[in-house]
């Protein structure tokens, strides 16, 4: 179960699924949809129609869907679909972390993520 944060409500520009990671387009929020997007935190429950609001939680703790297998301590980007993935980006290339995995589990589970944004970059070997 979260602790959640900040939580700020943003206008959605598009349908935005419960506990996926979110970015902002043109002031509105969107689901990610890649590992480079400007992550900016978790929704809470969503929002089924663009221009409907949703509360979004900015930091501390989130539940977030979790897109593949994660370890408890992974560091988390967005897949296509807004929902969360380890991060592992190619040498020379970079993703966008939203923050920490507090607890193991596969695609379609919800998770537990330690809202830390940065920016992670694969080394070179």
């Amino acid at each position: 179960m979260s602790n959640p944060g900040l939580i700020k409500s943003y206008k959605v520009g598009a349908a935005v699924a419960p506990r996926r990671i979110v970015t902002l387009a043109s002031g509105e929020v969107v689901q990610a949809t890649a590992a480079t997007d400007a992550l900016i935190g978790v929704s809470d429950l969503g929002a089924a129609n663009a221009g409907d609001v949703a509360d979004v939680v900015l930091s501390d703790l989130a539940d977030v869907e979790y897109g593949g297998n994660v370890a408890e301590g992974d560091w988390l980007t967005a897949d296509d679909d807004g929902k969360a993935v380890a991060a592992a980006p190619g040498a020379g290339a970079y993703a966008s972390i939203i923050g920490q995995a507090m607890v193991a589990g596969a695609d379609g589970d919800i998770g537990l993520v330690h809202i830390a944004k940065h920016t992670l970059t694969g080394e070179t070997v």
